[in-house]
């Protein structure tokens, strides 16, 4: 067969029935970074559409989606910026989805003397010099843990001593390499592999802070709204919601978007 009839079989193929399998592109926020693999694996395996995964932060991802990223999915883990991106028109309708509410905890080393079940006020230890958080600008975990130690009443005494990672994976990078002796973490990350070897964690009380609610939407922009549609109701299946727990995610409080 010569170059040209190949060529017209291919088009062909691509824009008829028999077309491949088309991949989704998701933009997911960096506590999803442990859990979402395997959410995709278990997605193609019973779809046969690939998922290709983009982590970081909701804040960036968000200001990249209005400026025309090419993203199918958002996976934010902060529901106002989905809810932004609704207001200006920039998803789909009626596909809102707040799948999973998030949790921080304070992490440290597995060698590190810090008693973690002192709660917040560890951190006022005089042994600690770097302690890590996501940037509040742009992740809605450093918010939260900005606001969880505002809470405590010691942010303006730990406040010189914080460093900022651009979104939470970044931020667990900096503690696990030794850039900080304690950092508020997603429980998503504590309890992921790079981690749970290597370090301890003790929860923050959700009342110190305020709801991490996160969502997900599908793009206006994208073209495969129907296969990114599927994804959404594949997450809330028993079996997904049921591997999200393990994770640390809880139920999300927030109503769904109206069908």
């Amino acid at each position: 067969m010569s170059k040209l009839l190949r060529g017209i079989l291919a088009i062909l193929l691509c824009t008829g029935s028999l077309c491949c399998a088309q991949d989704l592109t998701v933009a997911a926020a960096s506590d999803l970074q442990f859990v979402f693999p395997e959410i995709a694996a278990r997605f193609q395996k019973e779809t046969g559409h690939s998922v290709k995964l983009i982590f970081g932060s909701s804040g960036n991802f968000f200001a990249q989606i209005q400026n025309g990223a090419p993203f199918d999915v958002f996976f934010s883990a902060d529901i106002d910026y989905p809810r932004k991106l609704e207001a200006a028109g920039l998803t789909e309708p009626g596909t809102l989805y707040p799948y999973a509410t998030g949790k921080i905890v304070l992490w440290a080393p597995s060698s590190s003397k810090l008693d973690l079940n002192l709660g917040l006020q560890v951190l006022l230890d005089p042994s600690i010099n770097k302690i890590a958080i996501a940037n509040p600008q742009h992740a809605p975990y450093g918010r939260a843990a900005e606001a969880a130690m505002r809470h405590a009443g010691i942010y303006d005494q730990v406040a010189g001593k914080l460093v900022l990672g651009e979104n939470i994976s970044q931020t667990a990078s900096f503690v696990a390499s030794g850039g900080a002796e304690v950092g508020i973490l997603a429980l998503s990350l504590a309890l992921g592999p790079s981690l749970r070897e290597k370090g301890k964690y003790a929860e923050i009380p959700a009342s110190e802070y305020p709801a991490i609610e996160q969502a997900a939407v599908v793009l206006k922009s994208s073209t495969q709204k129907e296969l990114a549609s599927k994804l959404l109701a594949f997450l809330k299946t028993q079996a997904i919601q049921e591997l999200m727990r393990t994770y640390g995610f809880a139920a999300s409080n927030v109503a769904a978007a109206p069908h």
